[in-house]
């Protein structure tokens, strides 16, 4: 049976425009699908649920890259460049995932979390055990989030520890299988969580692994994640290794596609862009993690000038942040640190000119952006889109209150730059009510 909701839709259908839909009824069919959205003055439909005047409804958030097992480490251990991070911090902790009871105890906590900072849909890397990305998988289903997950592949010997990676390049790619097909036959997943072949990044896998991976995804329709040119270290690595930048040798590799994931991509030329825009492949972008890791800042205008798809991530831990909607802040502000530059002894040229992005570009990174990288009807409410949803507060008592005589561009503004999963009081994800103070 069809559900309709009545608010003011707040919402940005492309990386430049923004959209102020007042008083509107949104009609959800029980596919999850919006039906219509229709102006609210002139329905006669009875209304499920009016938003009323202090909340606005938006489209929910769209995370292209979460290292879940890393949940427990959110926030700290940032004190090491990203070769030393991984050893000394990140993979003892993803070792620990060979404890079922810990993964279990660990999903419980941030998928509902997660949810209820608004992000809809999540990208995981997973660790390299079967039965915990399998049950992450099942987390997903059972709290209801939109979700990719990967289980990740990597054995290199040099690139990994030996008590934590793959035997060899074939057990890396039948265990990928193997969980593809777990995660696709897991009761309740169809058209919400879906598998996605994750190698980690090419310092941690072999040739083989990486060749076996690309084929593997090809035989079965699934999508690809990995890192690409995320930092000086990694991108230098790949240019020995390979002779070649990581976007050309994963291309190479079979692994750059229709709707790739390539977290970070700090370091990309104009081959490289050119290459991702006529392949279907794009970028999430991590502003906060690249802070810490990367060398550089990610130049979004740069890459959406060039065609490329862009999405937002939170990179845990490798950014200290949950909230999707702090990644969009955190866009705006790095991307005008690029455009002015951050040395001031350096006088003249000290920035790169046109790299500023504003909040409607940001927020539409975390929403539109990430469901065109992900190639999934979500990130806009429309007919024919998914309605993953966000209910924010902006009454009286909401840290992101509507003042009088502010514009909605004003409360857009607010929200992107200030809400919290405090101010967020409903989530739905294809029409289903799965977090916020009721749910």
């Amino acid at each position: 049976m069809a559900q309709t909701v009545r608010g003011t839709i707040l919402q940005t259908p492309s990386a430049e425009n923004f959209e102020a839909l007042v008083d509107q009824v949104v009609t959800v069919g029980d596919d999850g699908l919006v039906i219509s959205v229709t102006d609210g003055t002139e329905s006669d439909q009875p209304i499920d649920l009016d938003l009323g005047p202090d909340l606005v409804l938006l489209p929910g958030l769209i995370d292209t890259h979460v290292h879940a097992p890393q949940w427990p480490q959110l926030g700290t251990g940032l004190d090491l460049p990203l070769e030393r991070w991984l050893f000394d911090y990140t993979f003892p902790l993803e070792a620990r995932y060979a404890d079922l009871d810990f993964a279990e105890s660990v999903w419980a906590h941030m998928v509902p979390n997660l949810l209820r900072e608004g992000t809809t849909t999540a990208v995981y890397y997973g660790s390299i055990h079967e039965p915990a990305t399998a049950a992450l998988a099942e987390a997903c289903v059972r709290h209801g989030q939109r979700a990719f997950v990967g289980r990740v592949a990597m054995d290199h010997q040099d690139g990994t520890p030996d008590w934590y990676r793959d035997h060899d390049a074939a057990e890396a790619v039948a265990a990928s299988q193997r969980s593809i097909e777990s995660i696709r036959s897991l009761p309740g997943a169809r058209g919400l969580v879906e598998p996605i072949v994750t190698p980690r990044f090419i310092p941690a896998c072999t040739d083989a692994a990486l060749t076996g991976l690309g084929e593997l995804a090809d035989a079965t329709g699934t999508l690809i994640q990995t890192h690409c040119s995320e930092s000086d270290w990694e991108h230098g690595y790949v240019l020995d290794r390979c002779g070649r930048t990581d976007a050309q040798a994963l291309h190479d590799h079979g692994l750059i596609a229709d709707h790739t994931v390539l977290a970070h991509a700090t370091h990309l030329n104009d081959d490289d862009r050119s290459l991702l825009a006529q392949t279907g492949a794009g970028v999430a972008h991590c502003p906060l993690s690249n802070s810490y890791f990367s060398n550089a800042v990610f130049s979004t205008r740069r890459a959406l000038a060039a065609g490329v798809r862009v999405g937002l991530g939170t990179d845990i831990a490798g950014g200290p942040e949950a909230s999707l909607l702090a990644q969009c802040q955190h866009a705006v502000t790095s991307s005008q640190m690029l455009e002015t530059g951050v040395d001031a002894t350096v006088r003249r040229s000290r920035g790169v000119a046109d790299s500023r992005i504003d909040a409607t570009t940001a927020f539409y990174l975390a929403t539109g952006g990430g469901a065109e990288l992900l190639g999934i009807d979500a990130g806009l409410l429309a007919p024919g889109r998914m309605f993953d949803a966000i209910a924010v507060d902006v009454g009286d008592g909401s840290r992101v209150r509507r003042w009088d005589g502010d514009s909605w561009e004003h409360t857009f503004e607010r929200i992107v730059r200030g809400a919290t999963a405090a101010e967020i009081e409903r989530v739905w994800v294809g029409g289903r009510a799965v977090a916020g103070r009721d749910g």
